[in-house]
């Protein structure tokens, strides 16, 4: 596994990495991790085409699903007290 890139943002550590034919855009917040996969041959821009991605809905998003993981852990560890 390659390091393409480390991504900077104020919330979210970013990292593009480079694995067997694909790229993975690794998001990760606090304990939570979020891995997209893509092949290699999906994306005629190579990693420059992937860092586009990375735009305001899509980080929105991810910060959504941040905390909806995070409600989800929370709410099974209430249950199982």
């Amino acid at each position: 596994m390659r390091v393409v890139a480390d991504i900077p943002h104020p919330d979210i550590k970013i990292t593009l990495l480079a694995w067997n034919g694909k790229y993975l855009l690794k998001l990760e917040l606090g304990p939570f991790e979020q891995t997209y996969k893509v092949s290699e041959m999906e994306v005629t821009g190579g990693d420059e085409e992937v860092k586009t991605w990375l735009d305001a809905p899509f980080l929105e998003g991810c910060l959504e699903l941040f905390l909806a993981m995070r409600k989800n852990l929370y709410a099974t560890r209430d249950r199982h007290e």
